[in-house]
């Protein structure tokens, strides 16, 4: 295909390509899908090879959150029956963190629900960095703990934290639709606050929540314009209890699409394959590896994930290899510009972050009854069923 080849030589080049290229990307057919998923694959192993990096979630506090974003199981109002707890001690969290890094984990995400942290939660937040990286030196921290003010970007990094991440999460025209406690720039002034005090940024989407190819294309291109280090591809968890809960608009093969066109936008980023790809992309997962150099272990914030060791073994199977600790993720030329900007205080210093989880947990997505067969290109929800953190286990919903 002319259009494929020249998204190849467009990435490569580090050049962006047009929003007309990137929508055409989207719109291939399920016949050319795996031309797609050889040509995107052709520009992540350019810049990355055949690495994957490991990211393991630590969830800080959950649920109680103020805001109202309609995808969100913690959100105002919701329903959904998840595990809701405040503050995680430092030693806590540290135990927590040591699973992930046992499991090959290179960078552990410190997510907290709520609007933006006060100033004590940036202190208590700063004691967690200092407990984990008091028994594993090395590892890379990311903090995801909402909308920042004042200096609190710049006490992370002297901190210790090496990353932020705050989601654009859908197209800016359509941001009210899914929230409307904050709005679309105050998430870009987060990202550009972190960036401009030398913490690596990572920002990336959600898909699936009934928004259209055009919307996709914008929140990409707008990623791309903020140029954070890391771009994390969520696909939709559609929990009971949520506005968005009946949204079940993702094939395994549209999900493959948005990857490649995520890869040929961003071509030199890590892209980061996040929550609900158990759900949404399914037996197609080790595809998906192909377009994404970057993937979470085991459990997510509120949902759980696929068991560690079946995605250990997935990467392994697929060809690639896990990335090791001390290899620097990002391309030369990046990861060269990313330090000269820490060291000045300004721009993005590193890796990425988003949902993420543990090792060694069941499998989120389970048979749900008879399989009833379905149109090609049609959502299946008849093959998944949401399983909540918590579930099967003695912890109650509020534990």
């Amino acid at each position: 295909m002319d259009l494929l080849d020249t998204l190849v030589t467009k990435g490569l080049r580090r050049e962006l390509p047009t929003r007309e290229e990137a929508l055409a990307v989207l719109a291939t057919s399920d016949d050319e899908l795996l031309d797609v998923v050889a040509a995107a694959g052709r520009v992540r192993r350019q810049w990355f090879g055949r690495r994957v990096k490991l990211n393991y979630l630590v969830n800080l506090k959950s649920g109680l959150c103020p805001e109202d974003c309609s995808y969100c199981s913690q959100r105002l109002g919701s329903e959904a029956g998840i595990l809701k707890y405040t503050w995680l001690k430092p030693a806590q969290a540290a135990e927590a963190a040591a699973a992930g890094v046992s499991g090959g984990a290179k960078r552990v995400c410190l997510v907290a629900s709520g609007r933006g942290p006060t100033d004590r939660d940036i202190d208590r937040v700063a004691d967690t960095i200092a407990a984990i990286k008091g028994q594993h030196e090395a590892v890379e921290v990311c903090a995801c703990l909402g909308l920042l003010s004042d200096d609190q970007a710049e006490r992370l990094r002297a901190a210790g934290a090496d990353a932020y991440n705050h989601n654009l999460n859908t197209a800016g025209d359509r941001y009210a639709d899914i929230c409307t406690t904050h709005d679309f720039q105050d998430r870009v002034d987060t990202v550009r606050q972190a960036q401009a005090a030398g913490l690596s940024a990572c920002s990336g989407l959600i898909a699936g929540m009934g928004e259209s190819d055009a919307d996709l294309v914008d929140v990409v291109f707008s990623l791309r314009e903020l140029d954070p280090d890391s771009v994390p591809v969520n696909f939709l968890i559609p929990f009971e209890g949520t506005p968005l809960a009946k949204e079940w608009n993702l094939t395994p093969q549209h999900c493959l699409r948005i990857l490649a066109m995520v890869r040929f936008v961003c071509p030199d980023v890590e892209v980061r394959l996040a929550g609900g790809r158990e759900v949404h992309l399914r037996t197609l997962q080790p595809l998906a590896l192909h377009l994404a150099n970057s993937i979470f272990l085991g459990d997510y914030l509120t949902s759980e994930g696929q068991a560690g060791q079946a995605d250990l073994d997935m990467i392994a199977d697929a060809g690639f290899e896990v990335e090791e600790s001390g290899r620097t993720t990002l391309p030369r030329h990046r990861a060269e510009a990313a330090a000269d900007a820490a060291d000045a205080g300004c721009g993005s210093a590193g890796g990425g972050c988003g949902p993420c989880g543990g090792a060694a947990q069941e499998p989120a997505v389970e048979p749900a009854g008879v399989a009833v067969a379905a149109q090609p290109g049609e959502a299946r929800t008849d093959l998944v069923q949401v399983r909540r953190r918590g579930a099967g286990t003695d912890l109650p919903p509020n534990a």
